[in-house]
């Protein structure tokens, strides 16, 4: 073949050669099926399906297995412990002490427990638990969970926000039923009460007609009302004296608009009102002499074995019995202020003993020279007996500079804001 492919003219053995090596390169190439195969597999950027065993799969997230988990919820009932709730749900002893010594956290969430708190059992499909859940608030969940390495535990949180809330009501009948009326809660009304507790007797002082404005937060959770969040701002007006005080939001403290510390050094009550009776009647007569006017103090009917707290700072006096008095403390506040607490089922304080402010010192009783249980007490300045109801009380320390001046500006955005609340509720 070459000697007569030799003797062709030039042309055509250039043609003839170009015409195979292109012959060539065509069975070189891979053809448009294997082009498009390749494609598939290896183009970036792209998801192709691969066909995989599922069998091989294992899920491992909590999220996914709970999904499978069959649920069993157990209430603790009065006297319950966790040892009668893991033998309710089939669960060993064994169990419940591996858990409770896995960490400090799942120890006090399965021993510290209270009539009413829930559980839920997770179960797999063989019946082994596999994970515990206890809510503990509408925010806050506690997990345990089994894994490949023991058990694990978590603490989860739901974002929580807030917004404001407004509530004011007039007293008609007495201050406890106008914060019913108004949708606080007992923690709200005893939160108010607290907040000028050291301006007003709540016990005795409280008169129809009196009224009460306040700000405050609401707790938001996935768009619902979970709970209330502190008092921002409130007014409250007492026998025509009206008292203003707003949060500091640096110390959780409660001042006046002009940043003078609502706290005092005294308490004006050292009875908790709810327990008072006939705080409407501002002429009370003496249990025994039937006097309009007291005996040089006040007097508090209330239940036998109602704590009696200490109205201020100070240290115990006196703490004995006589005839007379009946169980009775003394406590000395300083060199000018001294309270008498007379009349008491028990004392629980020692002579010479430091007390704090609110602290219980005894409980209400009727002991001594008295017709009915109450407490009989006095205020005396300077060895002078006082009215504890009307007395000017020495202040607490306010605030100052900078601190002040910060408060001053943001009080009066709350109060302004306040008082927008107010005038959209006359408004409707």
């Amino acid at each position: 073949m070459l000697p007569i492919f030799n003797q062709l003219p030039a042309i055509h053995r250039t043609f003839i050669a170009l015409f195979g090596a292109l012959i060539i390169i065509a069975l070189l190439l891979p053809s448009p099926r294997e082009l498009s195969s390749e494609k598939k597999l290896y183009q970036l950027g792209e998801y192709y399906p691969i066909d995989i065993d599922a069998r091989s799969l294992t899920v491992s997230n909590s999220d996914s297995k709970s999904s499978t988990l069959r649920w069993e919820k157990h209430t603790v009932g009065s006297g319950d412990t966790m040892a009668l709730l893991f033998q309710r749900a089939g669960l060993s002893p064994r169990l419940l002490h591996e858990l409770t010594t896995t960490n400090k956290e799942i120890k006090k969430q399965l021993t510290r427990i209270r009539p009413g708190d829930t559980f839920l059992l997770g179960f797999d499909v063989d019946d082994q638990l596999v994970q515990i859940s206890r809510k503990i608030s509408a925010y806050e969940t506690f997990l345990i969970t089994r894994s490949e390495i023991g058990f694990t535990s978590r603490l989860e949180k739901k974002e929580v926000h807030y917004q404001y809330n407004y509530a004011e009501a007039d007293i008609s009948s007495n201050f406890w039923n106008a914060g019913v009326g108004a949708g606080l809660t007992a923690n709200q009304i005893m939160e108010l009460a607290g907040i000028f507790g050291w301006d007003i007797d709540f016990a005795l002082d409280i008169r129809k007609g009196d009224h009460f404005e306040i700000l405050y937060q609401d707790k938001i959770v996935e768009g619902e009302v979970v709970g209330q969040g502190k008092i921002i701002a409130a007014i409250f007006t007492n026998q025509g004296d009206t008292f203003k005080a707003i949060l500091n939001d640096k110390d959780g403290n409660y001042y006046d608009e002009n940043g003078r510390a609502m706290r005092k050094a005294f308490l004006r009550s050292p009875v908790d009102f709810r327990r008072v009776s006939s705080n409407f009647n501002p002429r009370r007569l003496h249990p025994v002499t039937g006097r309009v006017k007291p005996h040089r103090g006040t007097d508090y009917v209330a239940p036998v074995g109602t704590p009696i707290w200490a109205a201020g700072d100070g240290v115990v006096q006196k703490s004995s019995y006589n005839k007379f008095n009946g169980n009775y403390v003394f406590i000395r506040h300083s060199n000018t202020y001294v309270t008498k607490y007379l009349h008491l089922t028990k004392r629980k304080v020692k002579t010479g003993q430091r007390v704090k402010q609110g602290q219980t010192i005894g409980t209400l009783g009727g002991t001594g020279r008295v017709t009915g249980p109450h407490l009989h007490y006095e205020f005396l300045v300077h060895g002078v007996h006082k009215n504890p109801r009307t007395v000017k009380l020495p202040q607490a320390k306010s605030l100052r500079g900078k601190d002040k001046t910060t408060f001053i500006a943001n009080a009066k955005l709350r109060l302004d804001k306040l008082n927008r609340y107010s005038q959209l509720l006359a408004t409707q």
